[in-house]
């Protein structure tokens, strides 16, 4: 049975156990095949394959505990699993909101059997104090790579493409009660390139969130207990203790914004990623930059932090 101490109050802390899936066994194989399915390119998974066991080696090196789920499943259940061409995206299946697991909710049919999936085996892993699978009953949408937990305080959501501004409504009480104060909401344009609010904006470290120019303009709703109000997103997370650094230097959506925080001074990042932005500014210069091959994974229109979910943050 694996025992897992679901810990996490920030996005830079120390990664002590994070789960992953294996990629699909089944080949996007043209152009045409990519665009129906909402990838990039064609993807040929024998290549994605080697290029996930090169980022988990990559993790594993550093100390991680790497759980891929796909190998806890039971047999009729992977069967299916292993046809599911995006169940390697873990990242929106669910959130470690402090000490408590909250289920996502799939925004589109698609990827409904993913969470399906997973969230049975957190049945098994976590108690009900932990974990309740319940908890995304009365959800729209909410896919994880929108949220971000900034610190003991607050979290970071995006109502966009793949999440609803009725799940978060939904699930706010439980934010609160998980031990947070504010919610911070933001609405992003749908579309491809601001899917979720992980391709547009990332935590750098303790004090330094790193996002596309175009946020600057629009306005965080902070909800808490007592009600809420509007900020413009520069105020809200400088409220939260963090410097943000604006960049318009984004040569490809996913491999230069969605990278990992192994711990509070090294990330583990795309070989495709414009390393130029981590030159940016002096709280990001000098951290530890490892780089991994996932070109072909990356075709499937996420990057590492898409494909890694934190249980664990010491």
């Amino acid at each position: 049975m694996i025992k897992i101490n679901a810990n996490c109050w920030n996005e830079h802390g120390e990664l002590k156990t994070v789960m992953v899936c294996s990629p699909s066994s089944v080949d996007v194989p043209d152009q045409r095949t990519a665009d129906y399915v909402g990838w990039e390119k064609p993807v040929n998974q024998v290549k994605a394959k080697a290029n996930h066991e090169e980022m988990i080696r990559a993790m594993e090196d550093t100390g991680v505990r790497v759980i891929d789920y796909s190998k806890h499943l039971p047999d009729e259940v992977g069967e299916l699993n292993h046809k599911l061409i995006n169940r390697v995206f873990v990242r929106d299946l669910a959130c470690v909101y402090g000490n408590t697991v909250i289920p996502g909710d799939a925004g589109i049919t698609m990827r409904a059997p993913e969470y399906f999936h997973s969230h049975e085996l957190f049945q098994s892993w976590f108690d009900e104090k932990t974990f309740s699978i319940k908890d995304n009953n009365s959800l729209k949408a909410l896919e994880n790579g929108d949220v971000f937990v900034l610190n003991r305080d607050a979290v970071f959501i995006n109502t966009g493409m793949r999440s609803s501004i009725e799940s978060i409504e939904a699930l706010k009480s439980k934010i609160f009660l998980a031990g947070f104060s504010e919610i911070g909401i933001i609405d992003l344009p749908r579309t491809g390139e601001t899917m979720h609010l992980d391709m547009n904006c990332n935590v750098a470290g303790e004090d330094l969130l790193i996002a596309k120019s175009y946020m600057s303009l629009f306005p965080v709703q902070v909800v808490s207990e007592n009600g809420a109000k509007y900020v413009m997103m520069e105020d809200f997370i400088k409220r939260q203790g963090f410097e943000v650094l604006w960049t318009d230097n984004v040569t490809h959506t996913v491999a230069d914004i969605n990278f990992l925080n192994l711990d509070p001074e090294t990330l583990l990042v795309s070989t495709k990623a414009n390393k130029s932005i981590f030159k940016e500014h002096p709280k990001v210069r000098g951290k530890k930059i490892i780089q991994v091959d996932v070109n072909e994974l990356e075709k499937g229109g996420g990057g590492i932090r898409c494909m890694t979910l934190p249980l664990e943050r010491k």
